[in-house]
């Protein structure tokens, strides 16, 4: 009995998506860059102080060993400032924060060598020369944003606050430019230089802040990132060596499970149909009769290694899945099961082939299981698409107890799921009930 339900999304399957950073205008914009910049400065100055402060006492007590506890401290000090400038330059380069791998002592290392292990870190020695570059950089940045928005400010407010200047007050700049040093002349002058400073103040005060943000991304980060991408292709070098031994792996025990069930069913019809054959040849002028139902007994069990040949075929590639779909072999599987399957498949496409072969493989393997050994009255597969990742997870309410061991089938199915980039997880304790988990990549199969 099959139920074929199209439920909604439950938790398991609910995709998550990243939240995408907000879009800021040119004035957000220049309020982060501002605040940037002016709170740059006394953080560049704070470090610049401990930095040299540390530096100095720990290098001129090296002679006496305590000079290396002062220099650890001062690494660890500047790792922390370090931090804080990759959390800083976030809102302004708007990229991703970078997560900084420091080299650690190993497990069992002596004290001396976790003590000394941060000073043979070539990353902490770019957070220690940043924490020294850092200050000219900041002070400069600090003026420069400090002078244009002054300029632009008080251009712009000149209006304002002209009056209150002495009568006998004399502007030499008006009249270096070749202007009358009158109020009126003198208010318009400062106003227009405010609008010039006002119009190019987001464009230069952005620019200081890339000034300042670029160069603590290249040394705080720099390092790192190319550390990361050393250790993911090392990682994905890794990821491919095991699925190929997992492919190795499944196609042997696919292999064997294949020559296993030939030989032991269509091999011994087949042996049993020519003994039978040669019977009936030899009866055929003696007993007629006896002869035709030996015929009659070799009609049945040509029979029964057809239906054996079929169901072997089926595990290799049922016509069903190459026709119609996975939603339709999947069905198909829950028709022909022993006890009652329940199917959540809502609109599930075409996929590309490899995928939907392994799901339906794992929903063929998953219901054996359940058919020969979990005692259940009852199964639920489910199956959804989100974006490029097919989820397979098939329960039941049986005895429990399963789990991935060598030889049997679960073994053989995490290695199938490992060779295409697939993950099996099983939840079955020994009460139950069983839950198997599966996710692969899949993409829609283009019509």
């Amino acid at each position: 009995m099959t139920t074929i339900t199209a439920t909604g999304a439950d938790p398991v399957y609910a995709p998550t998506f990243a939240e995408q950073p907000p879009r800021r205008g040119l004035i957000g914009q220049l309020g982060v860059d501002t605040l940037y910049v002016f709170v740059g400065l006394p953080l560049a100055m704070i470090t610049f102080v401990l930095v040299v402060g540390g530096l100095s006492i720990g290098i001129s007590l090296v002679v006496t060993l305590i000079g290396f506890p002062v220099l650890v401290g001062t690494v660890y000090l500047s790792r922390g400032f370090a931090e804080v400038e990759r959390v800083r330059t976030v809102s302004v380069l708007r990229l991703p924060r970078v997560r900084v791998r420091y080299k650690h002592a190993p497990d069992g290392a002596g004290v001396w060598r976790r003590l000394l292990t941060p000073l043979s870190d070539p990353q902490s020695w770019l957070d220690v020369v940043h924490g020294l570059v850092r200050f000219p950089i900041a002070v400069a940045t600090f003026c420069i944003t400090l002078v244009w928005w002054a300029a632009a400010l008080g251009g712009l407010t000149r209006p304002l606050w002209d009056w209150s200047l002495p009568a006998d007050n004399n502007d030499d700049l008006p009249q270096l430019l070749g202007f009358s040093n009158d109020a009126a002349t003198r208010v318009t002058f400062y106003v227009i230089l405010g609008v010039i400073f006002a119009i190019t103040l987001p464009f230069v005060v952005r620019g200081c802040a890339l000034v300042e943000a670029w160069v603590a991304r290249g040394m705080l980060t720099g390092v790192a990132s190319l550390r990361d991408q050393v250790a993911d292709l090392t990682e994905g070098r890794a990821t491919a060596q095991a699925q190929t031994v997992a492919a190795v792996t499944a196609e042997a025990t696919a292999l064997r499970r294949l020559e296993r069930d030939i030989h032991d069913g269509p091999q011994q019809r087949l042996v049993r149909l020519s003994v039978d054959l040669g019977r009936a040849k030899q009866q055929l002028d003696a007993d007629p009769e006896a002869a035709r139902a030996t015929m009659d007994e070799v009609l049945g069990q040509a029979r029964e290694a057809l239906a054996e040949l079929r169901a072997l075929s089926r595990g290799i590639a049922p016509p069903i899945l190459t026709d119609r779909g996975l939603a339709a072999a999947v069905a198909s599987l829950a028709g022909r099961a022993t006890i009652p399957v329940e199917l959540d498949l809502p609109g599930l496409p075409r996929l590309n082939p490899v995928a939907e072969q392994t799901a339906y493989f794992t929903v063929a393997e998953a219901l054996t299981n359940v058919a020969k050994h979990s005692g259940a009255s009852k199964a639920l597969v489910g199956l959804r698409l989100d974006g490029e990742h097919l989820t397979v997870a098939v329960s039941d309410d049986g005895a429990g107890g399963a789990h991935i061991a060598k030889g049997h089938g679960l073994s053989g199915l995490a290695d199938r799921l490992h060779a295409v980039g697939g993950e099996l997880w099983i939840s079955s304790p020994p009460e139950g009930p069983t839950i198997i988990r599966a996710e692969l990549p899949a993409t829609p199969e283009t019509p």
